[in-house]
């Protein structure tokens, strides 16, 4: 099993780059977030998921800019329904930060306007992944106390559970705060998820 492919980036296109590795040229299918984050780079590393074709048992290689973006592409692969082709469609519409706010508050019309995914698609997608959002190593926190305001989430994240808050609910209701006020204080933070919690 490939874990990843680095070497020097040979084509790039909204939905395929090819990785020289030592005159070997892998070809790898890519989402927009991944070509966004590739674009200008002479040299790049990608993380590997390979997906059988059950029809035809053919093989295609998906490649991402970050371990983060495959992990989602397997949850959204895991949720019945769903392929290889519509889980790059969703990560190239929703960055990963969009697509797990999205689920955790149920955003049903969010994920709707994906192309391809009806009504009963974006049901499934939440009824399926949220849970695992929430527990999956807090991959949404992770990323949320990873900003310049870090400290201060982390700090007021203590404080409510302290409270008796549930650790998913603030993690919630604090990504929504600082969407609206990145630079807020632990004081504004903690004020606001009192409002919202």
């Amino acid at each position: 099993m490939i874990e990843y492919i680095s070497g020097k980036l040979a084509t790039l296109s909204p939905t395929m780059a090819v990785i020289d590795n030592q005159g070997i040229g892998y070809c790898v299918e890519i989402s927009l977030q991944t070509y966004d984050a590739l674009n200008g780079k002479s040299e790049a590393v990608v993380y590997i998921q390979r997906q059988v074709n059950p029809r035809d048992g053919s093989e295609v290689d998906y490649g991402f800019a970050t371990r983060d973006e495959r992990e989602l592409f397997r949850q959204i692969t895991s949720v019945s329904g769903m392929g290889a082709a519509s889980a790059r469609m969703v990560l190239s519409s929703l960055s990963a930060e969009e697509l797990r706010t999205a689920i955790l508050s149920e955003d049903v019309n969010r994920l709707k306007g994906v192309k391809g995914i009806g009504l009963k698609t974006a049901q499934r997608m939440v009824l399926e992944l949220k849970d695992k959002i929430i527990k999956g190593e807090d991959a949404g926190a992770a990323v949320l106390f990873k900003t310049d305001s870090g400290a201060a989430a982390e700090e007021a994240s203590t404080a409510l559970q302290m409270l008796g808050f549930s650790k998913p609910n603030i993690n919630k209701a604090i990504q929504a705060i600082l969407k609206q006020n990145p630079g807020a204080s632990v004081e504004e933070i903690i004020k606001a998820a009192l409002q919202r919690l």
